[in-house]
């Protein structure tokens, strides 16, 4: 029985960080933010606006005159990036 709490309670500590920077749909927590600015800031990129969508983070930013859209997984893992096109 003390093995299943102890699982329990690992299972929870481990999801609780996601759970709360996903806490509301296109909200995120400030410490993810923070990460989020400074990854895309060492990569060239400047952040324009931030929010979580379909479990996962999207960026917009700008680098070398072109907009795009990052998207990046809870572990912060850029998992995608496209130019962000007027006429889409």
């Amino acid at each position: 029985m003390r093995n299943s709490l102890k699982l329990l309670a690992l299972a929870l500590a481990l999801t609780l960080p996601a759970a709360a920077a996903f806490a509301s749909e296109g909200t995120i927590s400030t410490e993810a933010e923070t990460k989020i600015r400074d990854l895309l800031a060492g990569q060239g990129f400047e952040v324009t606006e931030i929010e979580a969508e379909d479990g996962m983070y999207e960026a917009e930013a700008t680098k070398d005159g072109k907009e795009y859209e990052v998207h990046l997984n809870d572990q912060f893992e850029v998992l995608k990036t496209e130019e962000d096109r007027e006429d889409d």
